[in-house]
């Protein structure tokens, strides 16, 4: 009679921790699909959303760094306002001098943001005057 116990208990133990894990692995593998399909959309399609490394918004960052959103052309923030604005906003809340290191924090996540979305744009920007005035290697002369 207790050979008979055991096994049941044996039985129903390995089919709920077999269900356990099957509840695991289907949990992991659809968190697997949101985060590729996060990826997909990438910088630009993804501007309004949370960049993934930072978890911002591009909003929010500007809302931190007090700029403008940058958009292709005129208009926006460009990299040395971020520049400028992060580096008074980070000397201000340096914990030594009474500030917050939160706030210290959020402050670079904000520049990192802004700087994913302006760095682009720079160097497309760079690279069109480059195809207006034609190549023009620097050349360096040894003495």
């Amino acid at each position: 009679m207790a050979h008979r116990l055991i096994t049941q208990i044996v039985f129903v133990g390995s089919r709920i921790v077999g269900r356990s894990f099957m509840a695991a692995y289907r949990q992991a593998q659809a968190s697997s699909e949101f985060a590729r399909a996060q990826a997909k959309m990438g910088g630009a399609a993804a501007a309004g959303h949370a960049n993934i490394s930072s978890g911002m918004t591009l909003d929010e960052a500007c809302k931190i760094l007090n700029v403008k959103p940058p958009k292709d052309g005129a208009g926006g923030a460009t990299a040395e306002q971020v520049a400028e604005r992060y580096k008074r906003l980070f000397d201000a809340n340096d914990p030594e001098k009474g500030g917050s290191f939160y706030l210290q924090s959020k402050v670079v996540r904000a520049r990192e943001r802004l700087l994913s979305e302006v760095e682009p744009m720079v160097e497309k920007e760079e690279q069109e005057a480059e195809v207006k005035e034609g190549f023009k290697p620097k050349i360096y002369k040894n003495r």
